[in-house]
C-alpha cells in the first residue's frame, strides 16, 4: 500500500491491529479526503514524508494543500519503544511520542493529526467519527471490537479510533530488526573495515559519545537496540530559515521544544527535543527537528564542531554553522559530550556505521543517498 491509499471499504477487520492498519491508510479521515496518517509516514519510505514542498522534504503539506508545518515528521518506525512520557528519579523527561514528547503514547499520537487545522484538518471528533460512520465496514467493525455503544459517544469512537491505529503500529511491520546490523549481531553477514570502525567509534566512550543518547541496553545483548534513550536535549540546531519564511511563524518565532509541552514550566528544559531512533536514519531525511540539514554526514560534522575547531562551515552551504535557535541549556557544552575531534576517515566511518542500521526493505533506498 501506498500513501495515498483510502482503505477501509468493505474488508472486514478481525482483530484492532488489523483496522488500525485500515485506518493508517484512511485518507477519508482529513477535512479534503486527501491526506491519511500514511501520507506523512509513509511504510515505502522509513514511515517519513518523502513528498517534496516548497521547502523540500524539511516539512510536511496538509490536507488543505498548502498549509506547512514547522517540525520534520518523525519515522513511526520503531515508535512503539519509546515509554510513556515521564519523569525519571534525576528528574529528568522521558519518551512519548511527538518531538516534544506532548502526547504520552501511540494512541494519543494517532490522536492529534487528524484534528491539527495544519495536517489533517477535521473541526472536532464528532466529525471524524461521522466520516468513519459512512463506512458500514467501519462501523462493523468498531461495534465487534469494542461494543455496541462504541459509536453511542464521539469520545468513545475516537478513542477506539487512535487504539486500533496504535495497535497498528505496535506490528513487526513497523520494527522488523532485520538490518545489516541485526544480521551481523546473528552472525550472518560481516562488516566492511570501514562499518567495524564506525560501529567501535559508535559504541565507544573514549573517542565519541554518541552511545551516550543512542545506546539503551549494554552488551552482550544488544539485541533489539532501538538506538535511543528517549531522553530531551538541547543540541544547539539552528532555525530552519526557509521553513520559517514559507510558513509564515518568521525566523523571529523560537520552537522551545520540550518547554513547549503544556505543564513544563522550567526554564532548563527550553530547545530541547526528544533523542530519535537511529534505526534507518540514512534514509529517512532531513534532519533535526525542524529539518534543516539534509545529508546524515552534515549531521556528524555538526556534532564534531563542539569538539573540533577545525569544522567552521557547513558543508551543505559553505558558510560558517548558524547559531543555535535556542543558545541556553547546550548538551554539547556539558562535560558528558566533550569528545575528541574526529578525523575526516571517522567521520565517513560513523556513517557508514549507520547505514547498516537500515531495515531490509529499505536497502535499495541506500543507494539514492550515495
Amino acid at each position: 500500500m501506498t500513501a495515498g491509499s483510502a482503505v477501509g471499504g468493505d474488508k472486514f477487520a478481525t482483530d484492532k491491529a488489523a483496522l488500525g492498519e485500515k485506518l493508517y491508510f484512511d485518507a477519508n479521515l482529513s477535512k479534503n479526503r486527501t491526506q491519511s496518517c500514511a501520507t506523512c509516514h509513509n511504510p515505502d519510505y522509513g514511515f517519513v514524508d518523502n513528498r517534496e514542498t516548497a521547502v523540500g522534504k524539511a516539512v510536511s503539506l496538509g490536507d488543505d494543500g498548502k498549509s506547512l508545518g514547522d517540525r520534520n515528521a518523525p519515522s513511526a518506525a520503531y515508535a512503539r519503544f519509546s515509554p510513556d512520557f515521564h519523569q525519571n528519579k534525576q528528574g529528568k523527561y522521558i519518551g512519548g511520542q511527538f518531538l516534544d514528547g506532548r502526547e504520552k503514547d501511540l494512541a494519543g499520537q494517532a490522536g492529534g493529526p487528524p484534528l491539527n487545522p495544519i495536517e489533517m484538518g477535521m473541526p472536532d471528533k464528532a466529525s471524524v467519527v461521522a466520516r468513519l460512520q459512512e463506512n458500514a465496514a467501519y462501523v462493523q467493525t468498531f461495534k465487534q471490537l469494542f461494543g455496541d455503544t462504541v459509536f453511542d459517544k464521539p469520545e468513545t469512537a475516537y478513542a477506539a479510533l487512535t487504539e486500533s491505529i496504535a495497535e497498528f503500529e505496535k506490528t513487526d511491520r513497523f520494527a522488523p530488526f532485520d538490518s545489516k546490523y541485526d544480521r551481523y549481531l546473528k552472525g550472518e553477514v560481516e562488516l566492511t573495515d570501514q562499518e567495524s570502525l564506525g560501529e567501535s567509534l559508535f559504541f565507544s566512550n573514549q573517542f565519541t559519545n554518541c552511545n551516550r543518547c543512542h545506546q539503551l541496553k549494554t552488551f552482550p545483548g544488544s539485541e533489539g537496540e532501538t538506538f535511543s534513550n528517549y531522553e530531551y536535549h538541547n543540541l544547539g540546531v539552528p532555525t530552519n530559515k526557509a521553513v520559517r519564511e514559507a510558513n509564515g511563524k518568521g525566523v523571529d518565532f523560537i520552537d522551545n521544544g520540550l518547554l513547549g509541552q503544556e505543564g513544563i514550566k522550567d526554564d532548563k528544559e527550553a530547545g530541547k527535543f526528544k533523542v530519535p531512533t537511529l534505526r534507518n536514519v540514512e534514509v529517512t531525511g532531513p534532519y533535526m527537528h525542524n529539518g534543516v540539514f539534509h545529508d546524515l554526514k552534515t549531521v556528524v560534522l555538526f556534532y564534531d564542531k563542539f569538539n573540533n575547531s577545525g569544522r567552521k562551515l557547513n558543508p551543505e552551504t559553505s558558510q560558517p554553522w548558524e547559531v543555535p535557535e535556542v543558545a541556553r541549556n547546550l548538551a554539547l557544552e556539558e562535560k558528558d559530550f566533550q569528545a575528541p575531534a574526529l578525523k575526516d576517515k571517522e567521520v565517513d566511518a560513523l556513517v557508514a556505521f549507520l547505514r547498516t542500521l537500515t531495515d531490509r526493505r529499505y536497502e535499495p533506498l541506500l543507494e539514492n543517498r550515495k
